[in-house]
């Protein structure tokens, strides 16, 4: 049986991802999916931006046509639509006017920018602070290395124990799940070092050294995510341009188009991301098992009785509570990938 496992899922690596270690699959998924939605951002912009200049050519025509025949209501209607559109159009960049923005070069900026929300122009910093650079630089190679030492020392050894896991029998389960516990606490420590360092080298060192080299001041790239009492406020600073993302082309934009109330679009926003992270999870497992999904669902439960005594207005156990979901959930989650 684990024999005809092992050829299914080597059938899989060989056929579907060109024989690339989970690390090179799980960096061209997450940097099709950043070009995915930095596509899907500039399309949603400029569309919005281009039904609003045709509604503008039309108000403007329909005045010049019928000022003179049509009653006062219609007039001021479309003096009305004049006046936003104008405005609209006239507030969203300073030096670039649209459509003039809808070209190679803009777009090509926008993708070199570490952001996933289009707008025409972004605030720039006037020069590139080289020392800044060298800076970040350093930090991305000490943080590789310090990641690389860690996963060796306090993961590999654990990692290789629950993966021989999967070799005893199914009728030595109870004593399998017993040692898997056991391993799950051991493997706590070390997936929480690197889960600290792989956040640093992201979203501190790359995305600040992405932004210095290419001028872009907006640096709010997370927030203080470790004193959060709730998973919602957790959400929305963790990953602050993914969070921008999912707010207009998500949140907003399924209340605008399904004509849905909050509550259901925040389900859905929540849904669409649970489903995007499970698929990153079957990258690297090359299996599905929808852990991941699950456990990303229970934030929105877990929000709700956030709210209710005995954890209402005390953030000091919420903030505990929390910072104790997240690690023990991540590190819960490795293993089951491993075994189950």
């Amino acid at each position: 049986h684990l024999s005809l496992r092992r050829q299914r899922q080597m059938c899989i690596r060989d056929s579907h991802y060109f024989k690339l270690n989970w690390i090179s699959r799980i960096f061209f998924f997450l940097h099709s999916m950043v070009f995915m939605m930095k596509m899907q951002s500039f399309s949603f912009y400029n569309g919005y931006l281009w039904n609003i200049k045709e509604e503008l050519d039309f108000s403007k025509a329909s005045l010049a046509k019928y000022k003179e025949v049509a009653s006062p209501d219609v007039i001021a209607t479309l003096e009305r639509s004049e006046t936003f559109c104008q405005y609209e159009l006239s507030t969203q960049s300073a030096s670039i006017k649209f459509p003039d923005n809808i070209s190679m070069s803009n777009y090509t900026m926008f993708c070199l920018f570490p952001t996933l929300v289009y707008q025409i122009t972004y605030p720039r910093t006037k020069s590139i602070r080289w020392g800044y650079v060298v800076e970040k630089v350093s930090a991305i190679i000490g943080t590789l290395f310090l990641m690389i030492i860690s996963a060796q020392l306090y993961l590999y050894p654990y990692i290789e124990q629950i993966l021989e896991l999967t070799k005893e029998p199914w009728s030595d389960m109870w004593t399998s799940t017993i040692h898997w516990l056991y391993l799950l606490v051991d493997l706590l420590p070390g997936f929480a070092v690197i889960f600290m360092l792989t956040f640093y080298f992201i979203w501190d060192a790359f995305l600040n050294c992405v932004a210095e080299l290419t001028r872009f001041s907006d640096r709010y790239f997370y927030g203080d995510w470790w004193n959060c009492v709730t998973f919602t406020e957790w959400s929305r600073i963790w990953n602050v341009p993914v969070h921008k993302f999912l707010l207009r082309h998500v949140f907003h934009s399924s209340m605008n188009h399904f004509k849905i109330s909050s509550s259901a679009a925040t389900w859905m926003t929540f849904g669409l991301s649970s489903v995007l992270h499970e698929l990153s999870m079957y990258i690297i497992f090359l299996k599905f098992r929808p852990y991941m999904f699950l456990f990303q669902m229970t934030q929105i439960p877990a929000t709700y009785f956030s709210h209710k005594p005995p954890f209402k207005d005390n953030h000091s156990l919420c903030n505990v509570l929390f910072i104790f979901a997240i690690f023990f959930g991540m590190t819960t989650l490795l293993c089951l990938y491993l075994v189950y």
